[in-house]
């Protein structure tokens, strides 16, 4: 079962059509993965997804349309993004930036402290850290706040953009390490935006390959680490 089906999504900036018509699907339970060079589209579908950009075309999450739909509407339905840069709010404690991760979200509230500690199981520091202004952890730590933040929302689908970004080698590892936990153990179906390619693909199910607005490509995970295609273009392998 697909809790999420795109058809012919389109969002023009003006003259610009940022995203021509794409489609694609993301299984139940799975973590399916967007990849492509800068300004392919990946941060565009998400927030079109969102609804944090106006599109075109139909959107359909766990059997509804939410086509036009508000963003904070799609929180309350379990639909929750994770911003690229992280989105944290730099003058708010690392408590108060996590109890706003329920808002919208009724049962998520009832069971805040319950998904609080699964939060810190997951990102020990932060509960380390839990008086601290957000704008003063380091740039790992605030990624790790931006997912702790959606996990209190309890997601059904979460859509993560570019959660490596502009993060050290061995933070990287650990934050797609624990994507996969959270696929696994919380059953949180994930839609990940990720320029780092290799990395995305090896946690993956499948994948769809954006290009200038358009899908190039998609497969299972494992057949497109094989691709000679993609390990040049996308892997840097010849």
């Amino acid at each position: 079962m697909d809790i999420l089906s795109v058809d012919s999504l389109q969002v023009n900036f003006g003259n610009v059509q940022a995203l021509k018509g794409i489609s694609f699907k993301v299984p139940k339970g799975q973590v399916v993965s967007l990849i492509g060079a800068n300004g392919a589209g990946k941060t565009t579908t998400l927030k079109a997804i969102s609804g944090n950009v106006k599109s075109l075309g139909t959107v359909v999450f766990n059997g509804n349309s939410i086509s036009g739909k508000e963003s904070f509407e799609l929180v309350g339905q379990g639909l929750i993004h994770c911003p690229e840069g992280r989105g944290v709010f730099p003058n708010l404690t690392v408590m108060e930036n996590l109890q706003l991760g329920v808002v919208g979200r009724k049962h998520a509230k009832l069971n805040f402290e319950k998904n609080l500690q699964i939060g810190f199981n997951y990102f020990p520091r932060l509960k380390e850290r839990i008086g601290q202004l957000a704008g003063t952890l380091s740039g790992g730590e605030q990624q790790m706040l931006a997912i702790a933040r959606a996990l209190v929302g309890e997601p059904e689908l979460l859509l993560l953009d570019e959660p490596s970004l502009g993060l050290a080698p061995q933070v990287v590892k650990l934050i797609f390490e624990i994507i996969v936990q959270i696929n696994k153990e919380n059953h949180v179906t994930v839609l990940l935006v990720e320029q780092n390619a290799k990395q995305a693909l090896k946690i993956s199910d499948y994948a769809y390959v954006l290009e200038t607005g358009k899908i190039s490509l998609e497969g299972k995970a494992s057949d497109l680490l094989n691709n000679d295609d993609v390990k040049k273009i996308y892997l840097g392998e010849h």
